[in-house]
């Protein structure tokens, strides 16, 4: 995915990473975690009313120079826009989300890119359950610690991908995938779902995640969650309240 306003520089600079950026893994790995722990997971433009733009220039805009977050289409976006940027083959992928009490379609996109000879998954946009490293496509049937966090990568019979987390409830699915290239054009008709649905997790109500490396703050509708490691505290938070904490906690202007 290309954006003709695309600076690997000023990338690198909104997401904090430092040093040069190779084409490597190691590089990889810490814009994934260096994106992941400063661009939010959000739904604003949703709560505003708006479907998202899936224009790469305006998403770059956006998150870039508006100093904003999105969801899985423009985070993930902006990080294959890196990938074409550091020269790195991968393709986008549909994903179905399992974290629902009924089935439903690929909504989900996420990367899979080769890198030093192997193929990695790479995900910024997963809310609050994503994976926070790549994750090695080989690696099936393994438990992968990453930080506080417990993932593990499963075939089924139709060879497709289950990711998975482990929770205090045992391995919850997060979704299902195969490899099957996507082109950008084929999220508009999920994206728009995703931005208009009475049913949508997006129109419902306002989401808003950011990682780090310890934990993540979360705010859902009007609760506040802060997870560090293996301590959660939630509180509720009046609708005059949530401007200033979405600009303490998220770096966020509500509404934008």
């Amino acid at each position: 995915m290309k954006a003709e306003n695309f600076n690997l520089a000023a990338y690198l600079e909104r997401i904090g990473f430092q040093g040069e950026a190779s084409p490597d893994f190691e590089t990889l790995k810490r814009l994934m975690r260096c994106q992941l722990f400063s661009v939010p997971f959000e739904n604003i433009d949703v709560q505003s009313g708006k479907v998202v733009s899936l224009v790469p220039e305006r998403i770059y805009r956006k998150i870039v120079q508006d100093m904003r977050g999105g969801y899985c289409y423009e985070v993930n976006g902006l990080f294959s826009m890196a990938l074409d940027a550091l020269g790195i083959p991968h393709r986008l992928i549909a994903a179905r989300p399992m974290t629902y009490a009924v089935r439903r379609p690929k909504t989900h996109m996420a990367i899979v890119a080769e890198v030093d000879g192997a193929m990695w998954l790479f995900d910024t946009g997963f809310g609050s359950y994503g994976i926070r490293e790549p994750l090695n496509l080989a690696w099936t049937e393994l438990e992968i610690r990453q930080d506080y966090a417990t993932f593990r990568l499963d075939r089924s019979a139709k060879s497709d991908y289950l990711l998975q987390s482990f929770t205090d409830d045992g391995w919850k699915p997060l979704y299902e995938f195969d490899l099957h290239a996507q082109e950008w054009v084929d999220f508009e008709p999920a994206n728009f779902l995703n931005s208009t649905h009475p049913d949508s997790l997006f129109v419902k109500g306002l989401l808003v995640v950011l990682q780090n490396p310890k934990g993540k703050d979360m705010l859902i509708g009007n609760s506040f969650k802060t997870v560090y490691e293996d301590r959660t505290e939630i509180r509720q938070v009046g609708p005059e309240e949530i401007p200033a904490l979405l600009l303490e906690k998220f770096r966020l202007c509500y509404p934008p």
